[in-house]
């Protein structure tokens, strides 16, 4: 009872502290006695006085204003509820007059008719200070290094709100979250795209903080707002740590939480549900590492013709030689690349066998799979072995393929069988590839392959072959011993060796 009455009590500090670190937050804004809004840059307070760098520095900078007889304003970042009759309470975007400033903490502001005391850190942050600094800062620098984080931002404060209803004060054991966790599972989704772009932010940062006016810039910005001694790329991985710490979170509360509570079955069900959002953070992640591969390959086929690979795939399944057989009655030798939504057919050099060129591709969604039986095939009236079709439900058109071996064959089926299983699972968890990405992956490969043979040879091979389990067990694994502070990172599923590198370095006898 004590235990889980220690954890709901958690749950309520916690969704604060994450409002109250994360992004989306912006610096209290100063009134002079017109009622305009006065923005300091940088270098003007750096200038003006070193002491508004030191800690302290903003609300000498206040009070020294306020004691000048300046009007001082800030802005409200998000909600404050109170039953406190000395607290003042406001709603985010409300103009709140600082009449005294000598606490860190709390300050003495008006809002309305009435004067109280109101939290300081509930107007504070980085991201407006960076976009003043048009000299500094590039939009697409600031894109890079916050990404989504005004819309976690956002996101934060709703399910705080509803977190809070579900809060019991009086009596926290008795609290039941679990709904709010899944009334708002969806919308957790966001993390995916902050997860995804937060390496690419450290790696823009370090190259920022190379320069000591970017070093000074983000301190004097942490100084400013006042807060914890960490710096920025601290800052930046809070929601990544936040995300993964949920599931041991309710892991822990589920543990404290017998089967006769009101709020098991919620909370076992939100133990799920923030597992799933994991696992979709993870597929993610490892979909964009793989568009990036996937591009690189088609880049060194030649000949390609009609639309990117990317515009609707995002992983290659499987890959092999089978000899197809036209109406005609003719054979052809072809290297086939199942991706998801698409089968695409190569055809090797006579003389370089790393080279291929574009032949054409088959619509999977459109298509049904037929195993066939060693013998004669109605169709094309040819005796058969080891063979499949793929009939179209539109046109009836029909491709037969036929495997050198009886494994190769079952190999295929079952790629295929995969292949839309998965394309059903991503439908489901929503996993797509924004537009940007795929063209910035299109971009990058044809700069890499540029002046280079097109073939295997001169560009990087198609990627490995993404073996998966099926979604239910696609989670992450969360180990509710781990201590919480060491949770830094989300684990990414290991791989089973790729058959591709056994056919790829039978394709390339030329190679040096």
């Amino acid at each position: 009872m004590v235990a889980r009455r220690e954890i709901a009590r958690f749950w309520s500090l916690e969704s604060l502290h994450l409002v109250s670190s994360d992004g989306g937050t912006e610096p209290s804004a100063l009134v002079d006695d017109n009622g305009s809004e006065e923005d300091f840059s940088y270098e003007d307070l750096c200038q003006a006085s070193p002491r508004y760098l030191q800690p302290g520095g903003e609300q000498l900078a206040i009070n020294e204003l306020i004691s000048d007889g300046n009007v001082v304003c800030a802005e409200a970042l998000w909600d404050h509820v109170t039953m406190d009759d000395q607290e003042l309470g406001f709603k985010a975007g409300d103009v709140i007059q600082v009449l005294e400033a000598s606490n860190k903490d709390w300050w003495w502001g008006r809002s309305e008719d009435k004067e109280a005391w109101f939290p300081a850190s509930f107007v504070r942050g980085y991201i407006r200070q960076c976009r003043k600094h048009t000299a500094m800062f590039t939009v697409a620098q600031l894109a890079t290094i916050f990404g989504n984080i005004e819309d976690i931002y956002k996101f934060q404060r709703k399910f705080l709100k509803d977190l809070e209803k579900q809060y019991n004060k009086e009596e926290p054991h008795l609290s039941e979250i679990g709904s709010c966790f899944l009334q708002h599972q969806e919308g957790f989704a966001i993390y995916s795209e902050y997860c995804n772009n937060h390496p690419g932010a450290c790696l823009e940062l370090a190259n920022l903080m190379k320069q000591g006016k970017y070093r000074h810039f983000f301190e004097a910005c942490r100084l400013l707002q006042q807060m914890i001694d960490i710096a920025i790329d601290g800052f930046l991985l809070t929601p990544v740590q936040k995300i993964c710490k949920y599931p041991l979170q309710l892991a822990e509360l589920l543990k404290y939480t017998t089967q006769e509570h009101s709020d098991y079955s919620s909370i076992k069900a939100a133990y799920e549900a923030m597992k799933n959002v994991a696992c979709l953070i993870n597929e993610r992640k490892r979909k964009l590492e793989s568009i990036d591969k996937i591009a690189r390959w088609q880049v060194s086929i030649v000949g390609w013709e009609g639309l990117d690979i990317l515009d609707r795939s995002s992983e290659l399944i499987h890959s092999g030689e089978l000899t197809r057989i036209t109406k005609q009655g003719k054979s052809q030798q072809r290297m086939f690349f199942l991706f998801d939504h698409q089968l695409v057919s190569c055809k090797k050099d006579l003389l370089r066998r790393d080279i291929l060129y574009y032949k054409g591709r088959l619509d999977m969604d459109d298509m049904e799979l037929v195993d066939l039986e060693d013998g004669r095939d109605k169709d094309c009236n040819l005796s058969v072995k080891n063979a499949f079709k793929l009939v179209s439900r539109t046109t009836d058109e029909v491709h037969l393929f036929c495997a050198k071996k009886q494994e190769d064959k079952a190999r295929w089926l079952q790629a295929c069988a995969d292949e839309r299983r998965r394309v059903q699972e991503d439908q489901e968890l929503g996993m797509e590839i924004s537009e940007n990405q795929k063209k910035l992956a299109m971009l990058n490969a044809q700069k890499a392959g540029h002046g280079k043979s097109k073939g295997y040879g001169g560009c990087p091979v198609a990627p490995p072959h993404q073996g998966l389990h099926p979604i239910h067990q696609r989670h992450v694994t969360v180990p509710t011993s781990v201590p919480q502070q060491q949770v830094f990172g989300l684990a990414e599923p290991k791989r089973k060796p790729s058959f591709f590198w056994h056919t790829f370095n039978r394709l390339t006898p030329f190679r040096k």
